[in-house]
């Protein structure tokens, strides 16, 4: 599967970054895998997924299952927009 930048540049989906990110947000490494396993299967059967649909499905997923985390990840998203 292939990730569509906002840039317009076209990459491999690299599951390990959503774990990275999750993490760095705050969540636990159990949690940021199973997010992860969870955005790569449903899109999987795509060729090419943009990069903010998969971010509002990582997020959608954390106000769910971990509000703290989610929380830290909008606040930073605020902060750097």
């Amino acid at each position: 599967m292939k990730v569509k930048r906002k840039s317009g540049a076209v990459e491999d989906f690299v599951r390990e970054k959503i774990v990275v990110a999750v993490i760095k947000a705050g969540g636990k490494v159990d949690l940021a895998r199973a997010i992860a396993q969870e955005t790569e299967n449903e899109f999987g059967g795509r060729d090419a997924v943009a990069t903010q649909e998969i971010r509002q499905k990582i997020l959608d997923k954390l106000k769910a299952r971990d509000a703290a985390t989610y929380g830290s990840w909008v606040k930073y998203d605020e902060t750097k927009n």
